[in-house]
């Protein structure tokens, strides 16, 4: 049986009103790149302010075309001349232990701890899976230094807690 009621979830603009070109304005003029840009433009020049957004460190609209704003990293990266060289003080049954990702036991062991303890969602829906290939890739030191990966062990059960 055929439906003819202008209402239907298909057929009608009037059940969501962003669709309905009489309360939406960007749906009066056409949808071109053009008419956006400049739509957006006169948004900045109008002087709007977003509280929020203006607080965090995030690219700003007033900053758009601003050629005199630097381009690059957001702080220099330090020297490792001023990175701390001992380590940090454990409770005395924990050691710091160098994590070898060549070797099939420290990766099998790192990939057991990350994907039977770490989520990446507060409902414990999304595990954190990734492969002993990718991670032994993703954490190979970039620049080989005797230090290597770090993570702790206790002393008498030498099984890796965190990294």
């Amino acid at each position: 049986m055929a439906d003819n009621n202008n209402n239907s979830a298909s057929g009608s603009s009037n059940e969501n009103p962003d669709h309905d070109s009489e309360t939406n304005p960007i749906l009066k003029e056409d949808g071109s790149l053009s008419t956006i840009v400049r739509r957006f433009q006169d948004s900045i020049s109008s002087g709007k302010t977003h509280k929020f957004w203006e607080s965090q460190p995030v690219g700003q609209f007033k900053d758009i075309g601003d050629s005199s704003l630097p381009e690059g990293p957001i702080e220099p990266p330090t020297p490792l001349s001023e990175v701390k060289q001992e380590p940090y003080n454990l409770p005395s049954q924990y050691e710091w232990t160098t994590c070898d990702m060549e070797a099939d036991e420290t990766c099998n062991e790192v990939y057991n701890l990350l994907k039977n303890n770490y989520v990446e969602d507060d409902e414990n829906m999304f595990r954190f899976n990734y492969s002993q290939e990718f991670l032994a890739w993703a954490l190979r030191p970039l620049v080989i230094i005797e230090a290597g990966t770090l993570g702790f062990v206790p002393k008498l059960r030498r099984s890796l807690l965190l990294l």
